[in-house]
This record gives structure tokens, sequence and C-alpha cells, in this order.
């Protein structure tokens, strides 16, 4: 799975875009012209990284990362600025570059903050999560999970849009054949739901179905 990137830029015929660079390099690259719009596609394109090529809009980008930042804490933030552009030290960025540089140097200092094995990455809807870190990020939460979690999570984000039964959860999370009791079950969900849900008291994704058990829907 490749790592979505969401490139702020405007246009410029002295500027050219990073965009292409780093599809060839085997990014996927969803493009915003401002940062009105990045935030209006930032749950449809759930990207790991933004890019806010400050130079490109003839602005120091600082509005735009704050802006990101209060919709969504704990996304990392990449800036280019012009290279007399004097930034901020209280700049809302995990990462600030000043032009020129190369394609390369650019995901070098992308990496540290993408995920850093896909193989262990699993991606369903707005719902990422990284197995081996046990964390997993939802929109604007983020949160790490205990090993229970992350088996409960992993078993409803490989069948989405499907009812498991309570007792093939349990089943297949605590590995018993004994289910008369599944108030643990319910206990995990809740958990769950307090990490990925907006608002855990009314579920937008992880849904109760009575008498049967629950249903991931993304």
């Amino acid at each position: 799975m490749k790592s979505t990137i969401l490139l702020i830029e405007g246009k410029r015929a002295d500027h050219p875009s990073f965009g292409p660079g780093l599809r060839r390099k085997g990014f996927q690259v969803e493009s915003a012209a401002n940062g009105s719009a990045a935030i209006a596609r930032l749950e449809s394109v759930d990207p790991d990284l933004v890019i806010v090529d400050a130079a490109s809009l003839r602005t120091s980008g600082r509005r735009i990362c704050l802006a990101l930042r209060e919709e969504l804490d704990g996304l990392p933030i990449v800036l280019i600025v012009d290279v007399n552009k004097d930034v901020s030290t209280k700049v809302e960025a995990d990462v600030v570059l000043s032009l020129p540089f190369t394609v390369q140097k650019l995901i070098n200092r992308m990496k540290p903050y993408l995920p850093a094995e896909e193989k262990n990455i699993l991606h369903v809807g707005p719902i990422r999560m990284d197995i081996e870190q046990r964390r997993v990020r939802c929109l604007s939460k983020k949160a790490r999970l205990t090993p229970k979690e992350v088996l409960l999570l992993k078993t409803l984000m490989e069948h989405p849009g499907e009812a498991i039964e309570r007792k093939t959860l349990f089943k297949s999370v605590w590995e018993t054949e004994y289910t008369g009791d599944t108030r643990t079950l319910d206990v995990h969900i809740s958990w769950l739901r307090e990490a990925i849900e907006p608002n855990p008291r009314q579920p937008r994704f992880l849904k109760t179905i009575r008498g049967v058990g629950y249903r991931l829907d993304v």
C-alpha cells in the first residue's frame, strides 16, 4: 500500500511542482490549491502526511499549518518555504525545508513521519492501524491499543460491512470455546469506540447489531 500525500501548492511558472517526482517514487499524491481546499479533502483523502508548499503560494504557510493542526492534530506536516523567508520557530510544522532542494531530500525528511512497514498497516476507510506498533488513527483521533484490542479491530477491519457474531469475535480474539459470558468483548468494543469514534456514545463506525454482534461501517 502506497503512502498518501496531500500536496498543497499553487501554480507558478517559475516553481515546478513536487507532485510528479513524488509519484515517480511510488507515492499516492493528492493535490489541493489552498488550505481551505485541503481541509475539505482531509476526510476523503485520509493522508499520511501533508506538504504545504508555501513558496508556490507566496505565503508563509503558517495559517495553513495552524488550520491543519486544529482540524487534525498529529497529522505530519512538511512546510516548504523560499530560501530568504523568515520562518518563525513557532510554526506548526514537523519539518521546514528551504528551497532549493531535490525530491530525494524531501522524501528523506518525510520518511520518519510515514508508516515504517506498509505490510504491518491495515487501512480501511478512515481507519488506519499499525499492527506492530499497536497504534490506530481515525480522522482526528489517535490512540495506542492493547494486544486484544488490536486483534479485535483487525478482525472487524478484515470484514468491513459484515455483521460478525459475538461468539465468533470472542473465539477469534480470546481463542477459547467458552462464550457463555461475552461482557469482556462488549467492554473491549467500548474501548475501541473511545479510540476511533468522534463521539463514542453515538458510534459512526463500530455499530452494534442487536441479537447478532458488531459491524464496522466505513
